[in-house]
């Protein structure tokens, strides 16, 4: 193909998705809204209802903001050619390929986040404020910046350094090398996530002893979970909003507590809701999960390869000769209607697996517990309880509340 027919390829892609997008949240926001369910109003108050329906519409219209203006600016830079003109004129400072990749990338990510840090202010002091979800300070929020930047450097600037040296090196068969590679990396990242990465920014402490923690002990006995590893994360630090989660491999598998999430649960909820986690390791939904991302990333990877030494995508935007960061910039919007494709499988995938782990929290332990403390979270979370269907099928990696509940009474 052209470079003219690549572009507008782009373009067209690029469109279609910011279309597609603003329609589904707009159908969302508009979609019918429910009396009160009479299964909810133990937990929802009439006027936490009210609220959570706000919060929806300041989300909206927060969204629509700053998706049309990064819309704006993006088209802009597209038509202007600027990303090939930049890649240009920074070989001029930076000739060697892999050090110009590096920093091609680097300055349009942190200029990129510089110029949004308005925004995500916003999002942050005023709508999360506003609706009493945010404890972060302006001094976490920055120190957040700086160590996201320390290991963005670190981790993405060693992958991207082994990625541009394969690529220039080996040529076309790079991307067996490459996702061999980073199939090791997941795994490792996978095991280790909270022992390297997760300190960083959150604490980690052992579930103290006592009757929670027996409780929790008693149930994994009675379901041959080898639980070893029990935590609590100090997630009040930057929101009062309340989860848990199932993390690593192994010896190095962790469930991990929010401390929100303690404060506003009974016991036989937080029993409940880690049964739930405890369905998703008996299911062996992460090792599945793991092995479908490896075959998708191996498949872009291949896919990749064919595209990535043609100078046409370049061209297309705006560079006078080939380069790796504009083939791989060009390569992400062609990439997009299949990646829209394999997302929509993920979230099928994970919504099935979110009614499993529910079923076996239920057939295991209590129902009745799990409900409950599925209606807190909903309620503490101001979510969406009744959510467009095509919007759920989009962007739903759980199920909604409701669906959850009814399935529970199966």
């Amino acid at each position: 193909m052209t470079p003219e027919i690549i572009f507008a390829l782009i373009l067209a892609i690029y469109v279609f998705d910011f279309v597609l997008e603003n329609y589904l949240d707009y159908l969302n926001l508009q979609y019918k809204k429910l009396p009160l369910p009479a299964e909810l109003a133990s937990i929802y108050t009439p006027e936490e209802y009210q609220k959570s329906l706000a919060y929806q519409r300041a989300n909206f219209n927060f969204g629509f903001l700053s998706g049309g203006l990064s819309f704006v600016v993006t088209l802009i830079l597209l038509l202007t050619g600027f990303f090939g003109f930049f890649s240009d004129y920074l070989k001029n400072f930076i000739p060697h390929p892999i050090a110009h990749g590096l920093a091609y990338f680097a300055i349009l990510s942190v200029v990129g986040d510089i110029l949004t840090l308005p925004l995500q202010w916003y999002a942050i002091f005023v709508i999360e404020e506003k609706f009493g979800f945010n404890k972060t300070t302006p001094r976490l929020f920055m120190l957040d910046k700086i160590k996201g930047y320390l290991l963005g450097g670190l981790i993405g600037g060693l992958l991207g350094w082994v990625f541009l040296y394969l690529v220039l090196e080996i040529g076309q068969i790079f991307w067996l090398y490459f996702w061999l590679i980073s199939l090791a990396f997941s795994l490792f990242m996978s095991v280790f996530y909270t022992n390297l990465i997760l300190p960083w920014f959150n604490k980690l402490t052992p579930l103290p002893e006592g009757e929670l923690r027996q409780a929790i002990e008693s149930y994994c006995q009675k379901v041959n979970f080898p639980l070893t590893n029990l935590f609590v994360i100090d997630g009040s630090k930057r929101s009062t909003k309340a989860n848990a989660f199932f993390t690593g491999l192994g010896k190095q598998k962790k469930v991990v507590l929010y401390d929100t999430l303690i404060e506003k649960h009974s016991q036989e909820e937080l029993v409940a809701v880690l049964a739930h986690e405890v369905g998703h390791y008996k299911k062996r939904h992460i090792p599945v999960s793991l092995t479908i991302s490896a075959l998708q990333t191996g498949l872009i990877l291949y896919v990749l390869s064919l595209f990535i030494f043609n100078p046409s995508l370049s061209q297309a935007l705006g560079a006078k000769e080939w380069s790796i960061p504009l083939n791989l910039m060009a390569f992400s919007y062609l990439l997009s209607p299949i990646s829209m494709l394999i997302g929509l499988l993920f979230n099928q995938l994970s919504r099935k697996n979110e009614f499993e782990a529910d079923r076996y929290a239920r057939d295991t332990y209590e129902a009745e517990a799990l409900a409950t403390a599925l209606k807190k979270l909903s309620a503490s979370n101001l979510s969406n309880l009744n959510p467009h269907p095509w919007y759920v099928f989009f962007h739903y990696s759980h199920p909604p509340l409701l669906q959850r509940l009814r399935a529970l009474r199966s």
